[in-house]
């Protein structure tokens, strides 16, 4: 991903919370002469050696899969806050921008055995379920609900790279940078009014 140095966020702790934060991503990889894209719930973990991991799953049915063992390099994005910023907001004349915060992650796919898998699954149902007034765990679920998970494939992505981006007027001076959240914080929309947040927070 392109970022120019000035948008650049090297704050590991802040990159991995907004995963967290941000983790319904979008997975990509190319598969029999194709570029494929899934949308799916992908998790960060750090191991004891300060490797970063991404877990998730994908329907066996999808051709995204078909050659993870033959070439497992993916690419994963995750989006966050974003706002148009017009230019009417500054005190010069300029062209209209955009503010956003992203994170692109790579790695190389490991594929998990049956007993991972299921683990896995366990996992994940967990951390959704802990706050449902009646939850329910995978544990709690009948072997022929859990058959559907012989049509998943799940894995790990060992990350390779991150490239993290926070573009929030870095270049504009502090009455311009003012102004940005005034108007951001005016508007309806929870996109304009987080970056104006995110704004105020590096001021």
């Amino acid at each position: 991903m392109y970022i120019p140095d000035i948008y650049v966020n090297k704050n590991r702790s802040e990159i991995l919370r907004f995963i967290e934060e941000n983790n319904f991503a979008i997975l990509v990889n190319q598969s029999n002469g194709k570029i494929n894209a899934t949308h799916i719930p992908l998790f960060i973990e750090e191991s004891n050696d300060n490797q970063l991991v991404l877990s998730g799953h994908i329907s066996k049915l999808n051709p995204q899969c078909e050659n993870f063992e033959e070439n497992g390099n993916v690419l994963a994005f995750f989006s966050g806050a974003h706002s148009y910023i017009s230019s009417s907001w500054y005190d010069y004349e300029e062209v209209p921008t955009w503010n956003y915060l992203a994170v692109h992650v790579e790695g190389k796919i490991e594929i998990l055995n049956e007993e991972q898998k299921l683990l896995h699954l366990e996992n994940l149902v967990n951390k959704y379920e802990k706050n449902s007034e009646n939850p329910i765990s995978t544990k709690s679920l009948s072997k022929e609900t859990m058959s559907q998970s012989n049509g998943i494939l799940a894995f790990n992505i060992i990350v390779t790279k991150i490239d993290a981006v926070k573009k929030l007027s870095q270049n504009k001076s502090e009455n311009n940078k003012k102004s940005i959240i005034s108007h951001l914080e005016k508007s309806e929309d929870e996109g304009a009014k987080s970056i104006a947040n995110e704004m105020k927070n590096i001021l």
